[in-house]
């Protein structure tokens, strides 16, 4: 996926940090500027990212001196809100990464992708690197250096990765001598340890405080406590097929590092790379996303509900509409235009933005 940064807010200098480059699967990274100036003039001061990602948009949010909520179900992603959003002054320092990057003597370092994960996504040494830095990792007591370096480590493990994804046992692309038309084997070559060192950096650079009080949870959407005076919406995207992006497959790895301890227990061994078990989920499930999408709007019908949504998916963008405007007077529909998602095939597919107020 390529890298993109979003630049500095010209609104707010002092108060704008430097969101991370990101290779995630969906992200609004490019289109976040342009979602902010539909929802600016609203009268908010309160707003949850339900379906957080990579917080590219409570981060734009926090640029803009909101109070933010980041909100994701996959574990993984709350780390990252919570070094991103919520983390509002501690940065990880040289001597500490220079810590988590080398063996301790006093640690008994575990096998667990060493054993379990051997010529699916990484080399052994490279394994054997992962297991040594996520048993480090997880000595830090604070739960912001520790978000921090568990962000860091994820993004070393995903730009390593063909697709930036881990849906398939598929080292051998990564390790072919063959001339290639996709990929980047200069980042592939790089070393686990300068890659981490890069996204620490990053990471660092984009904590600010914003003067308010920010968190960062991990719940399904309509289960999110408290109010908000808005609410953003962007959920997994089902395409006309049927078909589901499925983040908890594409990432299942990095969700298994948040349960190290307990990982080979929900690996599904039968799978050639090793995926978790599947869990049912109602946002990808064709049957069950007109429901889920109801509960959500009448959970949070007293907020301004903002839903980022694509022209081609399940629901239709009607469906949706009339949903929404079962609890909203008014619900504005604003297009971006055409907008491809990296490993897409659409190119016809719109970027639509509804809010209902």
């Amino acid at each position: 996926m390529g890298r993109a940064t979003l630049q500095q807010n010209a609104l707010f200098p002092a108060l704008a940090g430097v969101f991370p480059s990101t290779r995630y699967q969906g992200s609004k990274v490019k289109v976040a500027d342009w979602i902010w100036k539909q929802v600016a003039d609203l009268d908010f001061a309160t707003c949850l990212d339900a379906f957080g990602g990579t917080g590219v948009i409570a981060y734009r949010f926090k640029q803009a001196g909101k109070q933010v909520a980041y909100n994701d179900l996959l574990r993984f992603n709350y780390y990252f809100g919570q070094a991103l959003v919520e983390n509002d002054s501690i940065k990880l320092h040289h001597e500490q990464v220079d810590r988590l990057l080398g063996r301790q003597a006093d640690i008994v370092y575990p096998r667990v992708i060493q054993d379990n994960f051997s010529d699916i996504y990484f080399t052994d040494e490279e394994n054997a690197w992962i297991d040594r830095t996520i048993t480090n990792i997880r000595q830090l007591s604070d739960p912001y250096e520790f978000a921090i370096a568990f962000y860091a480590l994820c993004q070393a493990c995903i730009i390593k990765r063909p697709y930036n994804l881990f849906h398939r046992k598929n080292l051998y692309i990564r390790l072919a001598d063959v001339e290639r038309s996709f990929g980047n084997k200069t980042t592939w070559d790089q070393p686990f340890e300068q890659l981490f060192r890069n996204f620490v950096a990053e990471a660092n650079r984009a904590v600010f405080d914003n003067g308010s009080r920010n968190v960062a949870s991990n719940y399904d959407a309509v289960d999110v406590p408290g109010d908000y005076d808005l609410i953003y919406v962007d959920t997994p995207y089902i395409s006309t097929r049927g078909t589901p992006v499925d983040y908890f497959g594409f990432y299942h790895f990095l969700e298994g590092l948040t349960m190290y301890d307990d990982w080979c227990k929900h690996i599904d061994f039968a799978s050639k790379h090793h995926r978790l078990n599947p869990r049912p989920d109602k946002w990808a499930d064709k049957k069950r996303i007109h429901s889920a999408f109801d509960e959500l709007f009448k959970r949070f019908q007293n907020s301004i509900i903002v839903v980022s949504y694509r022209s081609d998916g399940i629901p239709s963008v009607s469906e949706l509409s009339s949903l929404l405007g079962q609890y909203k007077n008014n619900v504005q529909l604003e297009h971006f235009g055409q907008y491809q998602y990296v490993l897409s095939t659409n190119s016809e597919s719109e970027e639509i933005l509804l809010i209902g107020t």
